[in-house]
């Protein structure tokens, strides 16, 4: 049996992992999760995933520790509810915050200057409609303010942007904290950068959103289950909204996969129906959960796993392991 085998590894993330991972730690790879490589039994005595995989409960009782390389951990807390087991788990806290600030800071730019409807119309050099907006001045509102969340507020703090932030724990003495509907009311950008709870799913509804100034624009970097895909059109055909950028999905898992193969045509899953009618829109930006995938946070992420799997190989229990 393997030592630890690394479901979701993307071939540069592979390629880091095995600078790191010491010669007598006996590892497998796969770019897919669990679920494509249909794997009902674990071929590892750890199993490493993203966010993507859908774990069998029959791991619970085979494998001795899970771990996530991902900063959050919400889908491990919902395998270990399933699987009613004091599995020992861990994930990577701090590898990308500045990675998934500064793609933020790319959506909600490339929005305001339209850049989508830029590329398109290179083809006839055709400049109209194109007259964007300067970031300066504008009103940044960042709810979650956490370590990616503060990253955010310090680079539009350096674009001269006024910053607000919205949080539970207000930590950070340099952040202008303000209740959700005061930074709706006065935001140019919503930046969603919340960690995943159960009593937060769905935060941005149509209700909430609607409180926000005409013409705002919206991003979600953290988990698509913090906004509503369907509100999101509503509020994209009721032209409330400027503009609209995520990284995150719900149920992306199943979108995934059914993108990777292909098969979106005649499907009959709504919010899939509703994501591909979302990416015809020329003010819209879905990427493919990546903002944390630069060339340096990969490098501590694949450091930071390495350092992990040795930690628990070596003492029973993750270094980092989930709260």
């Amino acid at each position: 049996m393997l030592d630890v085998f690394f479901y979701e590894a993307f071939e540069e993330e592979e390629q880091a992992i095995k600078h790191y991972l010491p010669p007598h730690i006996k590892a497998g790879f796969t770019w897919k999760t669990i679920q494509e490589e249909e794997h009902h039994k674990s071929l590892a005595t750890i199993v490493s995933i993203r966010t993507q995989s859908i774990i069998p409960i029959s791991y619970a009782t085979k494998i001795k520790g899970l771990l996530t390389r991902s900063t959050g951990y919400d889908h491990i807390w919902k395998y270990l509810q399933k699987c009613r087991k004091d599995l020992p788990c861990g994930y990577l806290p701090k590898y990308c915050s500045r990675a998934v600030a500064e793609q933020t800071m790319l959506l909600w730019m490339s929005l305001l200057r339209k850049l989508p409807q830029q590329v398109q119309q290179f083809t006839n050099f055709n400049r109209d409609g194109l007259t964007g907006q300067e970031c300066q001045h504008k009103t940044l509102l960042i709810v979650g303010v956490g370590h990616i969340g503060y990253e955010v507020v310090q680079i539009g703090k350096c674009l001269g942007m006024e910053v607000m932030g919205v949080d539970i724990d207000e930590k950070h003495p340099d952040v202008s904290y303000v209740s959700i509907d005061k930074g709706l009311s006065q935001a140019d950008i919503v930046i969603c950068a919340m960690n995943l709870t159960a009593d937060n799913i769905g935060y941005f509804n149509y209700q909430v959103l609607k409180q926000g100034k005409p013409g705002m624009i919206f991003i979600n970097i953290s988990r698509g289950e913090l906004s509503s895909t369907v509100d999101l059109l509503h509020l994209m055909d009721e032209k409330f909204l400027g503009g609209i950028a995520l990284d995150v999905y719900d149920k992306e898992s199943q979108l995934a996969i059914l993108l990777r193969r292909g098969n979106t045509h005649n499907n009959k899953d709504m919010e899939t129906r509703v994501m591909l009618e979302l990416a015809k829109r020329s003010n819209v930006i879905l990427t493919p959960h990546n903002a944390f995938n630069t060339q340096e946070a990969v490098a501590k992420k694949s450091a930071h796993s390495v350092q992990q799997i040795t930690y628990f190989l070596e003492n029973g229990k993750f270094l980092w392991p989930v709260p």
